[in-house]
């Protein structure tokens, strides 16, 4: 089995740039902001999935994805540091 080149995508230098520039509170915003952005793109596909569903199920819906996507492995543990 022939090992498949990883394609990294390009670093946006400008906003590494604006990023060092904020305070450790504007930081860790950015972050919340980021984390509310995801939590609301899943929390709407399952709402058009399960439209039916009252609120509090579609809550427990959502952390049973957020925490299925904590449990996966990120795919540089599964690459050996030997095999090249």
């Amino acid at each position: 089995m022939a090992l498949q080149k990883r394609q990294f995508a390009h670093t946006d230098v400008q906003l590494m740039q604006l990023r060092l520039n904020l305070s450790p509170g504007q930081r860790i915003q950015a972050m919340l902001d980021a984390r509310a952005l995801v939590v609301g793109l899943i929390r709407g596909r399952l709402r058009n999935k399960y439209p039916e569903i009252p609120e509090a199920e579609l809550n427990l819906k959502v952390l049973e994805e957020i925490e299925r996507a904590q449990n996966v492995k990120p795919w540089l543990q599964s690459v050996s540091r030997h095999s090249a």
